[in-house]
């Protein structure tokens, strides 16, 4: 019997070309239709595989959240585990930037985002947190992480001096943030991550009882 021409479609290939599309070219600029010419099939295709746009947007979104580690709970302090999981969960974000206005609608039924969601409880819980507040700071996490990934706070900037010297006296050297984009950035998460961090501390010694010291960075 004769080979096909093309590799059969799989949920994994669909995926991962839907996502190379999306990275490239923004999520507003992709339809199933630009995606089947891309894999060298029609697009009722597709539909054996995901029936709607949405339903394979999910496909995409999951994968992406698959890639973020919460491997660090229960195998380290909790307050070192949010950060090592926070800084992956941002890094993943970060390098498809397009997706996350549509993977910040929720985790609904996605596999890998209610496993992240699982782990992420699951290990506050078992760190002595009331199950309430793991729910508030797993929430206030996607918050701070997705929100970072949204968008350049110093890319919103422009590089004329002119544009802000006149009328916001404040700003006399706004202009030197876009090409300083990825400090300033980077800097104003880890600033929210360390003081996020030690406000949950200074929260556990409150309502549950003393933390012991955290080991020294090696």
């Amino acid at each position: 019997m004769a080979r096909p021409r093309q590799a059969l479609l799989s949920r994994e290939r669909i995926i991962e070309t839907a996502t190379a599309l999306i990275d490239a070219d923004g999520l507003a600029a992709f339809s199933t239709r630009r995606l089947a010419t891309e894999l060298g099939v029609r697009g009722p295709s597709l539909y054996n595989h995901f029936a709607t746009k949405d339903e394979l947007l999910d496909g995409v979104a999951d994968a992406i959240i698959g890639l973020v580690d919460t491997s660090f709970f229960g195998r380290h302090d909790w307050r070192i585990a949010i950060q090592l999981w926070g800084r992956s969960y941002r890094d993943a974000l970060r390098e498809h930037p397009h997706i996350v206005p549509f993977l910040a609608q929720g985790p609904g039924r996605r596999p890998a985002a209610l496993a992240m969601a699982d782990a992420v409880y699951g290990g506050l819980v078992d760190a002595g947190w009331p199950p309430a507040r793991a729910t508030h700071i797993g929430a206030l996490m996607r918050y701070l992480v997705i929100g970072s990934a949204l968008g350049s706070f110093a890319q919103g900037f422009v590089g004329d001096p002119e544009v802000y010297a006149q009328h916001y006296p404040h700003l006399g050297q706004a202009h030197l943030l876009v090409e300083h984009r990825k400090s300033v950035d980077e800097g104003a998460f880890t600033l929210g991550l360390t003081a996020l961090i030690a406000g949950l501390s200074e929260e556990y010694e409150r309502i549950i009882g003393p933390l012991p010291p955290l080991p020294e960075p090696r």
